[in-house]
C-alpha cells in the first residue's frame, strides 16, 4: 500500500474529532471519503499531510512511518494537497500560482515538462497565465489549485472537495479531469460531498460519519448500497 492509516484518533483542544480511523490507498488507485459535512474527512486530510498532528495510531506511506514528520518534508517525499476552498495564492498570477507548486524542486527541465502537463489538462490556465488567481471564477481556481498540487509531481495527491461551489458541468469537467490525472499514474484521495461522481470514478471508497470509517467497499458497490443512496443521493 502506498499510504496505510491505522487506528488514528486526532483532537482539537478537548473535542475528539477522529476516533480510531484506519484506510489505505493502493499504489494508482483512486479512492473516495464521503460523508456529511464535519463527518471528520478533511481532518483526516489534514492529519495526512501533517497540518494537523494525531493524538495516537499511525500514518504510513511508501513504507515510511510518517506520523511525526513535519508537514513540509511530506511534500518532498511525494504528498501534495488540493485544499478544501482552494486556496489559490490570490495576488499572484497563474503561473506564479503554478511555480510555488514547485517550490520544493530544483529540476529545471522536469519542472517545465510538468508545468506543460498542467497546461494540457487545464488549457484555461494557459490561456490566463498571466491573470491574476484572485480575479479567477470559482472553477479556474479549482482548477489551479489541483494544477498547483500536481507541480511537486506528488506520488499521492489529496483532493479535499473539489467540486464544491461549481455549476454541474465544471463538477463533471473536474471529475473528468481527476480521472485522467489517474490515468496518468498519480494515485488518489480525494473528499468528495457529490457522492454521484467520487464513487462512479472511485476504485475504491470510505464512508464517514462523526468521526469514525462506517462503511467502505469498491466505488460502484457503495454506489449502488441502499443505505449510502439514501443517505448522501437522496434516493430511498
Amino acid at each position: 500500500m502506498l499510504l496505510e492509516i491505522d487506528n488514528i484518533t486526532l483532537l482539537y483542544g478537548r473535542i475528539q474529532a477522529l476516533h480510531g480511523v484506519s484506510l489505505n490507498v493502493g499504489q494508482g488507485e483512486v479512492v473516495a471519503l464521503i460523508g456529511a459535512n464535519g463527518a471528520g474527512k478533511t481532518t483526516i486530510m489534514r492529519a495526512i499531510s501533517g497540518i494537523r498532528p494525531v493524538a495516537s495510531g499511525k500514518i504510513t506511506f511508501n513504507g515510511e512511518d510518517i506520523t511525526k514528520v513535519r508537514a513540509d518534508l511530506r511534500v518532498i517525499r511525494g504528498i501534495s494537497q488540493s485544499p478544501e476552498g482552494r486556496g489559490v495564492f490570490p495576488g499572484m498570477t497563474v503561473q506564479e500560482n503554478l511555480d510555488m507548486g514547485a517550490y520544493t524542486r530544483r529540476d529545471t527541465k522536469e519542472i517545465a515538462a510538468d508545468l506543460e502537463r498542467v497546461y494540457g489538462l487545464f488549457p484555461r490556465l494557459k490561456e490566463r497565465r498571466k491573470q491574476a488567481g484572485g480575479t479567477m471564477s470559482g472553477g479556474e481556481q479549482q482548477m489551479l489549485a489541483v494544477g498547483r498540487a500536481l507541480m511537486s509531481r506528488p506520488k499521492l495527491l489529496l483532493l479535499d472537495e473539489p467540486s464544491m461551489g461549481l455549476a454541474p458541468l465544471l463538477i463533471q469537467q473536474i471529475f473528468e479531469i481527476i480521472t485522467e490525472i489517474s490515468k496518468q499514474g498519480t494515485t488518489i484521495l480525494v473528499v468528495e460531498q457529490n457522492a454521484q461522481q467520487a464513487l462512479s470514478r472511485a476504485d475504491r471508497a470510505y464512508v464517514m460519519e462523526t468521526g469514525r470509517i462506517v462503511k467502505e467497499g469498491n466505488g460502484p458497490a457503495l454506489l449502488d448500497d441502499p443505505a449510502v443512496r439514501e443517505a448522501y443521493l437522496g434516493a430511498a
